[in-house]
């Protein structure tokens, strides 16, 4: 059973990393364009506030990106800095623990990013593809040198 789970790692990856950073962006959609329920239980929030509308647009922009699999690694990584900021910033002040101070998404998301940072996007990502056509094109070119191998 290990040798299968194992075969179907990347993948489960890939899916983790699509699912995050889809619920991630929706949020940000939901801030700028009031869509989803809008922000804070209606509306938008107003462009150009901090931290609100630039939290909302590194949503928008770091989930689209993390969901597709397109600079995931930085992406993630922003994304992960961002939660860390919001919950140290708006939900740790009224208290400790996550559960009583509303941070729970902000954690989670935080440590969602974090680890999608580390491990990479997984099987299926756009970066993967332009990673293999870059190696593909290095092969073709006047210099034999050989392609870096792909993580997973």
């Amino acid at each position: 059973m290990s040798v299968r789970l194992n075969q179907a790692q990347p993948y489960a990856l890939g899916l983790f990393r699509a699912v995050i950073g889809f619920l991630f962006a929706c949020h940000g959609a939901a801030a700028l364009f009031g869509i989803l329920g809008g922000a804070m239980g209606g509306g938008t929030v107003p462009v150009g506030t901090w931290p609100g509308w630039y939290a909302a647009v590194i949503q928008l922009v770091g989930g689209t990106l993390v969901a597709l699999g397109l600079g995931t690694r930085a992406a993630a990584l922003i994304a992960s800095g961002s939660m860390a900021y919001a919950y140290f910033k708006v939900h740790q002040p009224e208290s400790l623990f996550p559960l009583q101070n509303g941070g729970e998404a902000s954690a989670v998301f935080c440590w969602a990013f974090l680890l999608i940072a580390f491990t990479g996007p997984g099987a299926v990502a756009l970066d993967r593809l332009f990673s293999s056509r870059a190696g593909a094109v290095r092969l073709s070119g006047s210099r034999t040198e050989p392609a870096r191998p792909v993580s997973v």
